[in-house]
């Protein structure tokens, strides 16, 4: 199998200065939401990679990467830069196991991200799967700047589309905004907010929790929802908790 196969630019969003999407067109193998490819560019004669999850459902093309500018990474500067028409560098097939096969059957699935952590939650709750698996879905989503929310447009058309079974709850870290509560995860899920948004609560006998993104996020969570008496989920020892960290 080829180690790289080539893609093309389409469309390159930039919501604003530092979050951006790149639209690529591609021959990519047939993957499962939640899944991620790497992604590279020829830099100085050899192929720079990361690995980004993919945003759109496995039926929709182009494909999509949510992507955040980091000024002295060794790829994303790059990135920043292409324009439609451009090639890429792809991985022939998407990999990762944060994905609806792997995780069991509950009445409430929450999907908490940070940041760039909401793609693949994205492209979870494009499919038919999700909503055959769950009753009702909570999409948290927490940034640091109202400007960083972005998808607000596709996060309404699947609200729309799934009426009283997604919950969505913002949080805006480091202003005050007229979306989102005004706090970090943890403290919203501390002191109540939370649950009172999702109009639904957090327990181990109804609820799946997938956490993606920044570490400490993601390690503070876990603790928290602990204390609840949900448990990480193994393969071998089935709990409540998935995680898949971005940093």
């Amino acid at each position: 199998m080829a180690t790289w196969i080539q893609g093309r630019v389409v469309e390159h969003k930039h919501w604003n200065a530092y979050l951006h999407t790149l639209c690529i067109e591609a021959d990519l193998a047939p993957f499962s939401a939640g899944q991620f490819v790497k992604l590279g560019l020829e830099i100085n004669g050899e192929v720079v990679a990361h690995p980004y999850s993919l945003v759109n459902p496995p039926q929709q093309r182009p494909l999509e990467i949510f992507y955040i500018e980091v000024p002295d990474g060794d790829l994303s500067p790059h990135l920043v830069e292409l324009k439609p028409g451009d090639t890429v560098q792809l991985s022939p097939t998407a990999h990762g196991f944060m994905v609806l096969d792997e995780i069991p059957a509950a009445r409430d699935l929450w999907l908490m991200a940070s940041g760039t952590g909401i793609g693949p939650f994205l492209s979870m709750l494009g499919t038919e799967r999700l909503w055959q698996q769950y009753e009702r879905a909570v999409l948290v989503y927490s940034v640091r700047h109202q400007q960083d929310l972005a998808y607000l447009d596709r996060i309404q058309q699947l609200i729309n589309a799934h009426p009283g079974r997604l919950h969505f709850v913002p949080l805006v870290t480091r202003e005050t905004s007229a979306i989102g509560l005004p706090c970090r995860m943890q403290q919203a899920l501390q002191d109540g907010r939370l649950e009172k948004q999702a109009q639904t609560t957090l327990s181990p006998e109804h609820s799946h929790v997938i956490l993606c993104g920044n570490p400490q996020m993601v390690e503070d969570m876990q603790t928290l929802l602990a204390a609840r008496g949900l448990k990480k989920h193994r393969r071998r020892d089935p709990g409540h908790i998935t995680t898949e960290t971005y940093w």
